[in-house]
């Protein structure tokens, strides 16, 4: 019930008649892309297709930016790597059936890196919905079902008057903690549908904050306080959640090693005295992390990569900070702590007491040689050298994006990230394909900085098609492919395992002819120069190709 004193908001005269005289010529599709501006995006990426051309036509009238790829998967790897560097989600615009099902692989990617991707895709006129067999174009008995799996949440639209709904709640859904892959479906008569409803205004989708409960967090406090060997384990969600300085203050307050995981890159700086970098895949690491009488996680499910393909096995308490709910002691049980990872390392560094371990720094120092002796008797040198060459060519802010293939696996160990949320990888799901369309989403994110992508010459051949998407909009994207002839890494598992490779050597294109067929400039390197030249190509406008023809190796696995 009203009171009279209650404060009633009323639109002005001015509002009033702009409501009542929305701009003519407007369909469902510009209810699509107004919402999207009043929620703050300005990049949309996607691929057109006959039953969403109702939000492309809206483009035109809109301030939105389109990036436009090749295929829907690149384009859903583009929007996850855009939503990785802004913290922003990405709109992805996808047609139906086809098309739609083609951004399954990079959606699944986006879920397992907990990136924020608002895909929006369109669907068979309202009167085929219902999971009847009507013929239309693109048709699937239930398009969303293939997407239930995979993302945070679906929504389903209608009318027109349910579209600034839906998609802001989906906005919503893809920013709450932990950040991740929402749906959107649409059908193509609504998106065509001639609208008399007013425009979009900003509407509120701001998600709540995720804090942890005080009890658990004292409880927390008191057991790293007292501790006798704290170690602290640092997650991916350190990095999206802008906590690497809390982290930071809070590891020099308790004397606490940190490891980071191979999704938490840069979150503790690699040549702090603390810091146990990232050589989770070594039995040495697996050893110390074992005897910690408290083991803090922070943004981590302990999966298999971070377990050391789950050999890992705790002695002391575990406490863990996971704001992925079906994360939280899903392989360790312990004291789990449902929060944003930033809120939570703030209420620990607001009540932990301060204490000092001189032991420490000097443990973290004889793990690192360990390790380090380790992997200079297995002569690796070739390895060690081009991954310190592409460290050398690397500006310290520009970011990297590498596939599924061994130098990128020799990075997620060996290489130092230098700045928080600058390297990613689609170690969350593990599909080929990844890291040159991902770059290009970074590139499109900010273009005034170069961004690296780093691909074997087997997964370099998902992503050639996106040689066109660079060019076209002058990305500063330098892309090296190591050419091994093959699928470098199951060669390696194959023979180890059965005595020879079956299925992993490949048939390649002149990878220097054809991205200069594009317009790319490229050059071939080797090991000696691929210093000079990457730094070179990084250096330059625009997009480039850089292909070093070599066979490496991987280090030897230590959990078998």
């Amino acid at each position: 019930m009203t009171h009279d004193h209650d404060p009633v908001l009323r639109p002005s005269p001015a509002q009033t008649a702009a409501a009542l005289a929305p701009p003519p010529g407007r369909i469902g599709g510009d209810l699509v892309v107004e919402t999207l501006a009043g929620l703050g995006a300005t990049t949309v990426f996607g691929l057109p297709g006959q039953h969403a051309l109702g939000m492309f036509d809206a483009l035109r009238r809109s301030s939105l930016r389109y990036v436009g790829l090749r295929t829907e998967n690149s384009a859903g790897f583009a929007a996850d790597a855009y939503g990785r560097i802004t913290g922003e989600a990405a709109p992805l615009l996808l047609s139906t059936g086809p098309g739609a099902l083609m951004s399954l692989a990079a959606l699944q990617e986006a879920a397992a890196a907990s990136a924020p991707v608002l895909a929006v895709g369109s669907q068979v006129p309202v009167a085929g919905l219902g999971g009847g067999r009507h013929g239309y174009l693109h048709e699937l008995r239930d398009q969303q079902a293939s997407f239930r799996e995979i993302v945070k949440s679906v929504h389903t639209v209608r009318t027109a008057s349910q579209i600034p709904s839906a998609i802001a709640a989906a906005w919503q859904s893809a920013l709450s903690a932990p950040h991740g892959p929402v749906w959107v479906e649409i059908p193509q008569d609504v998106l065509l549908a001639e609208t008399i409803l007013p425009q979009v205004t900003a509407p509120d989708a701001t998600p709540g904050p995720l804090p942890p409960r005080p009890e658990l967090t004292a409880v927390a406090a008191d057991l790293l306080t007292h501790a006798r060997r704290p170690v602290i384990v640092a997650g991916g969600g350190v990095v999206r959640s802008d906590a690497s300085g809390k982290l930071r203050a809070l590891a020099e307050k308790l004397d606490a090693p940190v490891a980071t995981t191979f999704g938490g890159k840069g979150a503790f700086p690699w040549d702090h005295p603390l810091s146990l970098r990232s050589w989770l895949e070594d039995r040495h690491t697996t050893d110390y992390l074992e005897s910690a009488d408290v083991l803090l996680v922070v943004g981590s499910g302990l999966g298999e990569l971070s377990s050391n393909y789950h050999t890992f096995a705790p002695r002391g308490r575990v406490v863990q900070i996971e704001a992925d709910l079906g994360k939280l002691e899903s392989n360790h049980p312990g004291i789990g702590i449902h929060a944003d990872a930033r809120l939570a390392l703030q209420a620990l560094l607001e009540t932990v007491g301060e204490r000092r371990d001189p032991a420490a720094a000097a443990s973290v120092r004889a793990l690192l040689d360990a390790v380090r002796a380790r992997i200079d008797a297995q002569d690796l040198t070739l390895e060690q050298q081009v991954l310190a060459a592409v460290r050398k060519a690397l500006p310290d802010d520009a970011p990297s994006f590498w596939d599924m293939t061994i130098l990128a696996y020799w990075a997620w160990s060996a290489f130092d990230a230098r700045r928080p949320n600058t390297m990613h990888s689609a170690q969350g799901a593990g599909g080929l394909g990844y890291a040159f369309p991902a770059a290009l989403g970074a590139a499109a994110a900010d273009p005034t900085r170069p961004v690296l992508a780093v691909s074997g010459d087997g997964g370099a051949m998902y992503g050639l098609a996106e040689l066109a998407t660079a060019r076209q909009y002058g990305l500063p994207v330098t892309w090296l492919i190591v050419d091994d002839g093959g699928y470098g890494i199951l060669r390696e598992y194959m023979t180890d395992a059965f005595g020879a490779a079956t299925g992993t050597e490949l048939a390649r294109p002149d990878f220097v002819a054809l991205a200069e067929s594009f317009g790319v400039p490229a050059v071939r390197t080797s090991p000696e120069t691929l210093a000079g030249d990457l730094a070179a190509a990084l250096a330059e406008p625009g997009p480039s190709v850089v292909v070093l023809p070599a066979v490496l190796k991987m280090f030897a696995p230590t959990h078998l």
